[in-house]
């Protein structure tokens, strides 16, 4: 017995095990099985015709030239749309779950979402938004005549900035809601917090812009459509976060009954939540497809992904903290605003981030009053960490603003108020339930392995090469809840003319790239005591995947496994029935123990895959027919609650502005960690995409123009890993009682702490200059303004 199947002191056989993933074998070999890998016969291509003005009046669409050029097979409006009777994607915004923040519209009404048509014939609300499709034989043919399309505009004024959109006199994007908010909710006290801000002995105030990003996947969206005349069946390949949402979102567009759609989402290169919504792509070749009785097929190019992908951010937070005169924290209040862009896809980064507001710390009385506002500019959505390193951007930075106003320790400080593992389970005074956590443990160890106590003999070698070195440190909590229904579809299929005896496992929840073929198979082994290597995961198809959430918001473990969990214990049974008949026992007889099932009537033993083998040779009774299968729904609505600390230092050049980060040091509490392997990568990605917007990466828009500037990547910069650090990351695991594995989530935590500690970091290097502040994304031109600023002071 090796050591990737030695039982651990947990009685753990694969679980907890650092395996490593089994697909990465067909990826690197170029085997996987990507959007724009799949081509039909008779294939034909799409390009969008998109505005260059962020908020116009449609006035005419000329599109005569254009289907006169080689090729064109049909040029298409919203007009067109309309005429078809093309419905709205029916994006759900508000999240749903028993234990989400209610947000709701001004004065408790309704949220208005904007009607999110295929293509509009109004306005365009944007710039990048698709006004007309161009379909023709060869992209380049159509490419060509999308720039033959003459579209006539009226220009209107825009807004980009959501603090702007909610003055008086803004330019109005929606009739319907004539001060562009859609969402104004206020949670917590109101009367306990005006009482203690009222009796404080110190309040702190800081307002922030958290800015707006991209998700920048490796593999750029595409959607290839196919309509059978035949069978009246449209087929649509397109990467995404969840097949079966993309499925029952698009037939309310297309009208269709959901057996006439199916969606096949198999690898997906990279998401970050940009791939969480449906795009208008996937119902545009849909239709276009029908329209011309051929395959359709679009592919965005880097530059168009810039202008059109869902983007994530782009948060302003104005928060107060007051203190007593024992530095106790007693109340906050915040105002958090949210640029939802020109529709409103996604509500989830204002309603997870609210639950977070008081972050790790015991805050008695919180008031929020969350607001969404509608901008010119490209919708946002969930990205990584949804929401989460906002909040955690404004607590943390206010607790150090705190500690310098106050002249006290910031670590003291944060001892003296975090949330401590007697309070388990606790309650935030935004109604949030805490399922568990050690923050504290967390805190010291995170400043054990980053060497806290050596950073003064560092500081002080780094200011003999006349550099000035400066150390931050976060604690984080953010919560994991995301669509609460799961089934899995579990078989034991003997060995076959298309392989060897296997585990089929067919769930909802899908990968992109986070190695779920390796980490799924993991429980199942461990819960059927089969072999790793016989366990297949079935995901992306939605002929076969019925029912499931997709990957979002952390959920696919902790509900994959659970589901699993109960899976299991319907298959054994079934499998114990199943095992009498085969070895003519009593089936009171038969038990499963240490991974066979055996009785007390005869010597015949078998596991689960020889049981499959031997079950296929005997006629079992109607009720046991499809041999040793199930399928179990599970839905959740409790949250965990994933939490650690960061903590990283950076070198600063004052002449130039230069910064060099030279340590990153993380502890995260996943809960139980399923593959160790696995995690520490996803938490190494997770810290450069945070990293990445402090540093580097930002969606930047003319404001006399209200044209992006940051088209491509030769403009929109990114981490590379020749700038960052070895990180030392470590895994603490304290169980949550939510689950039955305890399993909290594993890819998101890097992200959420790494603003707050990066900025953190830089403040304190450039504090004896006097710099006090810093905006996002700390560029070296951004750190030398900021010195050449104080020094004038």
């Amino acid at each position: 017995m090796d050591d990737k199947t030695r039982p651990d002191e947990t009685g753990y056989r694969f679980i907890g095990k650092p395996m490593p993933r089994k697909e990465d074998a067909r990826l690197i070999t170029g085997k996987g099985r990507f959007t724009d890998d799949f081509n039909l016969d008779g294939q034909t291509y799409a390009v969008m015709v998109r505005s260059p003005y962020p908020h116009a009046r449609i006035v005419e669409i000329d599109m005569a030239a254009a289907k006169k050029m080689p090729g064109v097979l049909g040029v298409f409006t919203g007009a067109d749309c309309a005429a078809d009777k093309l419905g709205p994607i029916p994006h759900d915004p508000v999240p749903k779950t028993k234990f989400d923040m209610k947000l709701t519209g001004p004065n408790g009404g309704a949220v208005f979402i904007g009607p999110n048509v295929l293509l509009p014939a109004d306005k365009a609300r944007h710039v990048g938004e698709a006004v007309a499709m161009v379909v023709a034989e060869t992209k380049a043919q159509a490419m060509d005549a999308a720039e033959a399309v003459e579209v006539r505009y009226e220009e209107l004024p825009f807004v980009l900035h959501s603090e702007d959109a909610m003055k008086p006199g803004a330019p109005v994007l929606w009739h319907e809601v004539p001060n562009n908010v859609t969402v104004e909710t206020v949670f917590g006290n109101v009367e306990a917090t005006d009482q203690a801000f009222a009796r404080a002995a110190h309040v702190v105030a800081k307002n922030f812009h958290i800015g707006r990003v991209t998700g920048v996947p490796l593999e750029p969206r595409a959607a290839l459509g196919h309509y059978d005349t035949a069978t009246g069946r449209y087929t649509l390949y397109a990467g995404s976060g969840g097949a079966v949402r993309q499925k029952n979102e698009l037939v309310q567009v297309l009208g269709i009954a959901p057996e006439n759609l199916r969606v096949l989402s198999h690898d997906v290169g990279g998401n970050f939540g940009t791939r969480n919504r449906t795009f208008v792509e996937f119902g545009l070749v849909l239709w276009a497809s029908r329209k011309i009785g051929r395959p359709v097929k679009f592919t965005a190019t880097r530059s168009e992904a810039f202008l059109s992908d869902y983007q994530g951010r782009d948060l302003v937070t104005k928060v107060e903290l007051a203190l007593d005169d024992k530095h106790r924290f007693i109340a906050m209040r915040a105002t958090n605003i949210s640029n939802v862009g020109a529709r409103c896809v996604s509500l989830s980064p204002l309603s997870k981030g609210s639950g977070l507001i008081p972050g790790s710390y015991a805050i008695p009385a919180t008031t929020l009053r969350a607001m969404a506002v509608f901008t010119n500019t490209m919708p946002t959505n969930a990205y990584r960490s949804s929401g989460r390193p906002e909040v955690t951007f404004a607590i943390e930075r206010l607790v150090d603003a705190a500690a310098a106003q106050l002249g006290v320790d910031r670590i003291q400080l944060r001892r003296k108020n975090l949330v401590p593992p007697k309070a388990m389970p606790y309650r935030n005074s935004v109604g949030m339930l805490y399922d568990s956590g050690r923050y504290q443990e967390n805190m010291d160890r995170a400043m054990e392995i980053a060497d806290w106590k050596g950073f003064a003999a560092r500081r002080r070698e780094a200011k003999r090469r006349g550099k000035l070195l400066g150390r931050g440190l976060a604690n984080y909590v953010e919560s994991s809840i995301g669509a609460p229904r799961e089934q899995a579809r579990i078989k034991v299929q003997p060995q076959d003319e298309s392989g060897p005896a296997r585990v089929d496992v067919v769930i909802g929840t899908q990968s992109s790239g986070q190695g779920h073929e390796t980490s799924f198979a993991q429980v199942i082994s461990d819960l059927l005591d089969v072999p790793a290597e016989s366990v297949r995961v079935i995901f992306g198809d939605t002929d076969v995947v019925k029912v499931g959430g997709g990957s979002h918001s952390g959920r696919s473990m902790r509900h994959a496994a659970t589901v699993f969990s109960k899976a299991a214990v319907d298959l054994i049974a079934k499998g114990k029935a199943i095992a009498a008949i085969v070895m003519g026992a009593a089936p009171e007889s038969v038990s499963f123990a240490d991974g066979r099932f055996v009785s007390r009537d005869t010597n015949l033993t078998f596991d689960f895959l020889e049981l499959a083998a031997e079950a296929a040779r005997h006629k079992l009774p109607d009720a046991l027919k499809d041999g040793i299968a199930v399928v179990t729904d599970n839905e959740m609505h409790e949250p965990v609650f994933p939490n650690g600390t960061a903590i990283c230092e950076v070198e600063v050049d004052p002449d130039t502005g230069e910064i060099a980060i030279t340590r990153y040091a993380s502890i995260d509490d996943v809960g139980r960690c399923i593959n160790p392997l696995i995690v520490h990568g996803q938490t190494h990605g997770a810290i450069a995409q945070g990293v990445g917007q402090a540093m580097w990466e930002q969606i930047f828009l003319d404001p006399d123009s209200g044209q992006p500037l940051t088209g491509s990547l030769m403009d929109y910069a990114m981490p590379r890993a020749d700038v960052l650090p070895s990180f030392k990351t470590e895994i603490a695991e304290v169980l949550s009682p939510t689950n039955p594995l305890g399993i909290k989530a594993g890819g998101e935590g890097g992200t959420t702490a790494a603003p707050a500690v990066m900025v953190s970091a830089i403040l304190d290097a450039l504090g004896e200059l006097g710099v006090r502040d810093i905006t996002m994304p700390a560029t070296p031109y951004a750190i030398w303004t900021a010195i050449q600023k104080a020094k004038a002071q």
